[in-house]
């Protein structure tokens, strides 16, 4: 994720950027830059890379003096890592720093371009600093209304106009953005720990409000013109728990960072209302060649493959095969030149993963990686690679990182369905769009997070626990139970609900709680009569379903109700609660959640 600073104030401005930026770090970034205005100048310096290739570079330029600058850190989305795809972004006369996505850049580019502007960088930031100098006539706010008004996407940006010295404007949407006030000084930044090296007080910027912050003093509007009076609010953690956004551990901050990942990941991915995956070099007419498809990963990742599996074969009819990665070899899997392998990875290093790229690619099948890392090892040595941008997943247990997998799988799914002509343009526009709405019910999810909370505390004592499902319920059950083993430390198992009477069920007692995932509604009935032998071998049994359909209390003891889209993308929602469950039952249980005994993030050995 991007970070984004500012300063306002009698300080050396350059200083200010670079330890702000600094406390940005966390979130992950693959350039740096910052832009100063002194003297009816605009100084822009930027770098690929770390931060202390920005701070080389500027030492070579001599230094850049002034009281009055923006900067900015790059998660790259469009274009790639380089100095000129790096922020801040503009010209002679505007300048900006951006954080998020603009959903219709291709469109305003066209437009632009039709004006006169010619474009340097790939990125969709560039845009927006054309468009305010398009629109500019000597009036900042007019300018900044003018673009707002044009623009469509998430956005937090910072901006300089040469003509006023000593200003800088924001604004937002979605994407956050904090305005700090200290002694004769004003910061703008992403996130409270860029500040608190200088002061503890701020004001939240919501979306549409505009701040300007001039000589010092931070002043509020609305797009009207309207002046705004804002609270004043005072950060009172340490530097390591600001770092967590005011979130007690980073997983419950990544499991809220969600609907945002979701976004930043498809909205690139779409284009005039259609999946479009073209930017790793997979085109439509690839895509309906391939013959078969394997999707090898391990852990979390290979659930996300699971759940993939499922779409790819349900909507595209072909056959896909999951392989846990550190079996893929061993098998002397069955490849050819007209077969598809999907390398699932966050890091991009994961040791098993990577061997089973190199024989795919030696067994002559094409290789798509789905990783977070950019340049990671995967990334690179795969044919073609879709990046999911969740930005850092500092938690061992993976929550918003298997999110955004699922949602590019979703992305493959629709376009190699209409590809292959198994559904028409109409159904794969009416589920992009539907992908698309995903984001803002799991936010309700979020908002509702108390009965996960419920269900955590009756199981905070169990010693074993069983996940049953049935279709894609069953895949989704598969993460909730790893999910709740990782950090919990319970012995838990999924299991397909319609395998109980082979064997397991002869496990369920009092003592075993029944956590199970009906939301596919073709298999409700079947699924159900599952729940009811379990409750009937005494088992407390707790459900997630759709909000709307009732359940008895002689099947469940506590139903779990979320909102209601196409069942084929309820596992996008489901697995939140079950995400919020796993978490509260290791905080409930005393158990360091961040970090749990045993894992490691990033598993680069077999």
């Amino acid at each position: 994720m991007c970070g984004i600073v500012g300063y306002v104030g009698a300080r050396d401005c350059t200083q200010v950027l670079l330890d702000s930026l600094a406390k940005l770090e966390y979130r992950g970034y693959d350039s740096a830059g910052i832009a100063v205005l002194d003297n009816d100048v605009i100084t822009t310096c930027k770098a690929q890379g770390r931060l202390a290739n920005l701070e080389e570079r500027i030492r070579q330029q001599g230094g850049i003096k002034g009281h009055c600058g923006i900067g900015h850190t790059r998660w790259a989305t469009h274009g790639e890592p380089s100095d000129i795809n790096s922020h801040p972004h503009g010209n002679a006369v505007v300048s900006i720093v951006h954080n998020g996505i603009i959903e219709n850049y291709k469109t305003l580019k066209e437009r632009l371009e039709k004006k006169g502007y010619t474009f340097i960088s790939q990125t969709d930031t560039e845009i927006v600093a054309k468009l305010l100098d398009y629109y500019y006539n000597g009036d900042p706010i007019e300018a900044i209304r003018k673009t707002e008004a044009r623009i469509e996407g998430s956005y937090a940006l910072g901006i300089l106009f040469r003509d006023f010295p000593n200003t800088i404007y924001s604004i937002r949407k979605d994407s956050p953005l904090i305005v700090a006030k200290g002694d004769g000084e004003a910061f703008i930044a992403s996130d409270v720990p860029a500040i608190l090296k200088y002061t503890k007080e701020y004001y939240l910027l919501e979306s549409g409000e505009i701040a300007i912050l001039h000589e010092g003093v931070a002043s509020f509007m609305t797009l009207d013109g309207d002046p705004i009076e804002k609270e004043l609010l005072v950060a009172n953690w340490d530097m390591e728990a600001a770092e967590k956004g005011g979130y007690e551990h980073f997983m419950l901050k990544e499991i809220h960072e969600q609907p945002t990942a979701i976004k930043t990941t498809i909205a690139p991915r779409i284009v005039d209302g259609m999946p479009d995956i073209e930017e790793c070099g997979v085109t439509l007419q690839m895509l309906k060649n391939f013959n078969n498809i394997f999707v090898v990963a391990c852990g979390t990742a290979m659930h996300a493959g699971i759940v993939g599996k499922y779409v790819i074969e349900k909507l595209a009819r072909v056959s896909v095969t999951v392989d846990v990665a550190s079996e893929f070899r061993y098998r002397n899997p069955i490849l050819s030149p007209d077969d598809l392998v999907i390398l699932v990875s966050q890091s991009g290093e994961t040791a098993d993963t990577k061997e089973a790229l190199r024989l795919s690619k030696d067994r002559g099948a094409k290789t798509l990686a789905i990783v977070n890392v950019k340049g990671s090892s995967i990334a690179r040595e795969a044919d073609y690679v879709l990046y999911t941008h969740a930005g850092p997943e500092i938690s061992v247990a993976s929550t918003k990182a298997y999110m955004v997998q699922i949602a590019v799988f979703y992305l493959i799914a629709f376009e190699l369905a209409y590809a292959k002509g198994q559904i028409d343009e109409d159904e794969c526009r009416r589920l992009t769009k539907e992908l698309s709405s995903v984001p803002k019910f799991i936010d309700v999810i979020l908002a509702q997070k108390d009965n996960c909370q419920y269900v955590a505390s009756k199981l905070v004592n169990a010693e074993n626990l069983l996940y049953i499902g049935r279709g894609l319920d069953y895949a989704l059950s598969m993460e909730g139970s790893l999910k709740l083993k990782e950090i919990s430390y319970i012995h838990s198992e999924s299991y397909a609900a319609g395998e109980l009477k082979h064997g397991t069920i002869s496990l369920v007692t009092d003592q075993m709680p029944v956590i199970a995932v009906v939301t596919q509604r073709d298999l409700f009935d079947k699924t159900i009569s599952n729940v009811k032998e379990v409750k009937a071998r005494k088992a407390q049994t707790f459900i997630v379903t759709h909000q709307y359909i009732n359940i008895d209390d002689d099947v469940a003891d506590y139903k779990i109700g979320i909102p209601t889209i196409d069942d084929m993308l309820m596992p996008m929602l489901a697995v939140v609660p079950l995400q919020l469950i796993a978490y509260y039952t290791s905080v409930l249980r005393g158990n360091d959640v961040d970090k749990p005994r045993n894992l490691a993030k990033s598993v680069t050995v077999e």
